[in-house]
């Protein structure tokens, strides 16, 4: 008869390896994402606007002739504002068709763009400029320089709130709180001022067009996740 001891003798260890107590699981935690933002004014402090010239006729070289001696005589005008800065912009040439097809003549348009920190400036130059110009847009916004250093206060106030808040909900659950990851953001870009028609625009009154410069509201988000230990 055979015998079974040895393998009697393992059920024991067996037994023992059982009882005992499964290994730690690694220590866990509980993630919450969150944003928070704030805001600083930034003044308006760049003007910016776009002036034409536009005209119709027979040949395209002949609208060549009027609209360049227009905007020549703009760019004329315009040195006498140092402070004022002058870029050639596009130009666009078309055909008008009559019925059937047949183009019966063209237009052609020349933009001009200004740009001045002096909106006085800028304004009485758009007035003296309307008398054979029209403007397609005006803007106000903040120069670079003012608008990063709002941006840098408004970042600084975003992630000062992000913190504040992540220590309102760590201190909710009675745990310390660790920062896992932040992404921050920027935003705050004004409007164009609105404009009347340009046909309504290019007038012989030199008066100067009103400005108001105003101010853009720059917002800064700090968005990301905290962990809080199990």
């Amino acid at each position: 008869m055979k015998q079974f001891r040895p393998l009697l003798h393992t059920l024991p260890l067996f037994a023992w390896l059982a009882a005992l107590p499964a290994p730690a699981a690694p220590g866990s935690s509980t993630s919450i994402d969150l944003t928070a933002e704030a805001s600083r004014p930034a003044a308006n402090d760049l003007a910016r606007a776009t002036v034409f010239a536009e005209a119709a006729g027979a040949t395209p070289s002949e609208l060549a002739k009027r609209v360049n001696g227009l905007i020549a005589d703009g760019l004329k005008t315009a040195r006498f504002y140092s402070n004022v800065r002058t870029q050639s912009g596009a130009t666009y040439t078309y055909p008008v068709y009559a019925k059937g097809g047949k183009i019966e003549s063209w237009r052609m348009r020349t933009d001009l763009a200004l740009e001045s920190t002096d909106p006085a400036a800028l304004s009485e130059l758009l007035g003296k400029l309307q008398g054979s110009l029209g403007v397609a847009n005006l803007s106000m916004l903040p120069a670079p320089e003012t608008r990063i250093k709002a941006e840098n206060e408004a970042t600084l106030d975003a992630i000062t709130a992000f913190r504040a808040r992540a220590k309102l909900i760590a201190d909710s659950f009675g745990k310390p709180f660790r920062i896992k990851h932040l992404a921050i953001n920027s935003s705050g870009r004004p409007p164009p001022l609105p404009m009347m028609r340009a046909t309504t625009l290019a007038v012989a009154d030199a008066a100067a067009m009103p400005i108001e410069a105003g101010e853009t509201l720059i917002t800064a988000s700090a968005s990301g996740q905290i962990e809080l230990p199990e």
